[in-house]
């Protein structure tokens, strides 16, 4: 069953490959070709098994890393010469320019909702340590993954069972109400089966897409918390842009 939640709000190809690149504490300029590809793929394999529907572009750049491993790993052809193009050098330079973007794009999404905590709802004030930091898609993935690991053997298998997504989210906003915040592996932690953490993961998906929740963390990879956001809701705090790499290369 495919739920009808939408990726593309969320991320694409180039952000999962900058989010491993942080992940493994890399830089651009040096991207291990063949490590990065395995990790792709493996979570290209996570959103299968979660049925979401993954854009093409998702699979498109696939391609190009299996292709850049290749021609990596085989000897140049002679008749090759250096001033042909390089697709490992285009991706690096495609990766930098997009992360610029990114930078650009988070200050004005910063701005943008300090705006609305001004003027529609009350902000309160926030020591530097708290969380702040919008959370990706695949921080949430990675926190679904190692709560999947932990369930018993017998519950990992599916069992058919008809699971509204509807349901879900009923559920996720009943725990929320009366809290500040709800930690996400809670959310996930209180499933039962594979179908329903499956499901679970969705509802928060869609969720975040209705912005009826924000997902925040202190830090990069840390623990995640969901504020409720809404007329009646605690105000969250206010995001912060993470300096993820420098802007230019070492």
């Amino acid at each position: 069953m495919v739920y009808d939640v939408h990726l593309e709000i969320f991320e694409g190809p180039l952000d999962l490959l900058l989010y491993l690149i942080k992940k493994n504490d890399l830089e651009i300029a040096e991207i291990p070709i063949a490590q990065i590809t395995s990790e792709y793929l493996a979570y290209l394999d996570l959103m299968k098994e979660l049925n979401l529907d993954i854009a093409g572009e998702f699979l498109v750049m696939a391609s190009t890393l299996m292709q850049i491993k290749a021609r990596m790993l085989l000897p140049a052809p002679e008749e090759e010469t250096e001033e042909g193009p390089n697709p490992l050098e285009e991706l690096k330079a495609k990766l930098l320019e997009y992360q610029k973007f990114k930078e650009v794009a988070q200050t004005l999404g910063q701005k943008e909702e300090y705006f609305n905590n001004v003027y529609y709802r009350p902000a309160p004030v926030f020591e530097k340590d708290d969380y702040v930091l919008n959370v990706s898609l695949f921080d949430l993935l990675d926190n679904f993954h190692n709560v999947f690991k932990e369930l018993p053997s017998n519950v990992r298998e599916i069992v058919y069972q008809v699971i509204p997504i509807e349901e879900k989210i009923r559920e996720i906003l009943d725990l929320m109400e009366g809290r500040d915040f709800i930690l996400f592996n809670d959310i996930l932690k209180l499933q039962t089966s594979k179908q329903a953490l499956i499901v679970c993961f969705m509802a928060v998906l869609e969720l975040i897409r209705l912005k009826q929740i924000v997902a925040r963390q202190s830090k990069l990879f840390e623990e995640i918390r969901v504020y409720r956001i809404g007329m009646n809701a605690t105000a969250v705090p206010e995001p912060e842009v993470a300096e993820e790499f420098p802007s230019d290369g070492p």
